[in-house]
């Protein structure tokens, strides 16, 4: 009776002490901001690699493969969320200087893009059947798919874009000066954890896969959004009147817009984060359906590549947080990343003519792992170079470009693939040609960005 409360205590030291010190950012927790609530906030980020999943791995290969919708097309609806990514710095900006009754700045951002992504996604599945003509939606007109379609996937692009860039925002106010890379590089590990247990799910469901079990998946999806994220934002923005009266005279986003260009290549840097994230993202749309074309794999298996992703930037974020924490340069890590990357590239296009779907498994994981070197060495550098005072709107611009870049890629991807495909014979190395160009073109942006990267680098070294 008395040794039990000792040996709990005990217990429970050892677990706070092992996750402590095994758990990726865990040396981000403050006082003011435990590991507990921090992890809690961070379900937003698991709501947004649903959607991301979702849109990008999960719906591309059902549409291309099982409803025979034109991969041009698919890439196309994927892309739609660009149209609304270049705000995102316009919606941090915004939510900085937001003023509210209640004493709130982030949280009614928060809530505006949670209704607006569950609203795309209830109506999404509908929409997709009725643009892929199945029996059940035969009978209805081409242009009604066509709007209901890209009216959901613009809904909840818009809907992740604001609940990321808001979520992001205030994990920020929440964390201390010192421990904010810290605190957003945890954000992106749970992203990336959401990612790979939603591609599991969404693989495990749709392994026998009809229409209406794609409905209940992404129903289910909507429902989990709403939830996740009102336990995420459960008490964590503190209400105050000092949220009324910021300032006497806030500066407009375009004074603040100009500070931020105007300082240390800052326009470089982002011109090279795009030009990297489009390198790392033609390929989204067509990974699961090469895995389905070309190697012949089933739903399940190819659902898996998602995961596989997902892994391989895990470890690539949890690795590159590792290493820059000790000072390491953050543009040589993004340079890193961009080699690893065109090895990964490489093996998935030897995938394909030999047949191999090991081959195939290790260039996806690969590839995620270096862009998740190159995202977080980025990011890092970002956050580094933001002038004071405007970190949130340093956030927005990384996400504003990163997200605009990858829709354009994915749309390009898509386009590139059908293009190539009417000149080449179906059979040729087992189908895999079309494919295989986009995958080359992007070894070729990652060897631009490297070039164009090189000043920041040299820069940095030559202060060291």
């Amino acid at each position: 009776m008395i040794k039990a409360p000792r040996l709990t205590q005990r217990a429970v030291n050892y677990w706070i002490g092992f996750g402590a010190r095994f758990l990726p950012f865990a040396d981000a927790a403050t006082p003011d901001l435990p590991l507990s609530r921090l992890l809690r906030l961070s379900l937003f980020q698991v709501s947004v690699g649903m959607a991301l999943v979702l849109m990008v791995g999960t719906l591309n290969r059902v549409m291309i493969v099982e409803l025979d919708v034109p991969a041009s097309l698919v890439g196309v609806m994927i892309s739609l969320p660009l149209l609304f990514a270049p705000f995102r710095a316009v919606i941090g900006f915004r939510s900085d200087v937001h003023k509210s009754a209640l004493g709130w700045r982030r949280v009614p951002f928060m809530y505006r893009g949670t209704m607006v992504q569950f609203s795309g996604l209830a109506i999404m599945p509908f929409a997709i059947l009725v643009l892929s003509r199945t029996n059940e939606a035969a009978h209805a007109p081409v242009w009604l798919g066509l709007a209901g379609a890209g009216a959901a996937f613009l809904l909840v692009g818009a809907g992740l874009h604001t609940i990321q860039t808001i979520g992001l925002a205030l994990a920020t106010d929440r964390a201390s000066v010192d421990s904010q890379p810290k605190v957003v590089g945890l954000m992106y590990i749970t992203m990336l954890l959401g990612m790979m247990a939603s591609a599991l799910g969404f693989g495990w469901f749709l392994a026998d896969f009809t229409p209406g079990r794609l409905i209940q998946v992404i129903q289910a999806a909507a429902v989990a959004t709403i939830v996740l994220n009102a336990i995420a934002l459960w008490k964590q923005e503190p209400r105050g009147r000092s949220n009324q009266h910021v300032r006497a005279r806030e500066p407009s986003f375009s004074e603040s817009w100009g500070r931020f260009a105007s300082g240390g290549n800052a326009v470089r840097r982002l011109v090279a984060i795009g030009l990297g994230t489009m390198a790392f993202s033609m390929e989204d749309v067509l990974l699961e359906p090469y895995g389905g074309q070309v190697l012949g794999l089933a739903v399940g298996d190819t659902t898996k590549l998602t995961a596989t992703l997902a892994v391989g930037g895990l470890i690539g974020f949890a690795l590159a947080s590792a290493v820059l924490s000790r000072g390491f340069d953050p543009f040589r890590m993004a340079a890193i990343g961009a080699l690893a990357g065109i090895a990964g590239f490489s093996s998935v296009i030897a995938a394909g003519p030999a047949g191999s779907t090991l081959l195939f498994g290790a260039g996806t994981a690969i590839i995620g792992f270096s862009a998740g070197l190159f995202g977080h060495g980025t990011l890092t550098a970002t956050m580094h170079d933001a002038p004071k005072g405007q970190t949130g709107l340093a956030l927005g611009a990384w996400g504003a470009v990163q997200a605009s870049a990858a829709g354009l890629a994915i749309a390009f991807g898509g386009v590139l693939r059908d293009l190539v495909g009417l000149w080449t014979p179906a059979d040729l190395y087992r189908g895999a040609v079309p494919y295989d160009c986009v995958y080359a073109l992007e070894i070729v942006f990652l060897l631009a960005t490297l070039a164009l990267m090189a000043p920041l680098f040299r820069r940095v070294v030559a202060l060291a």
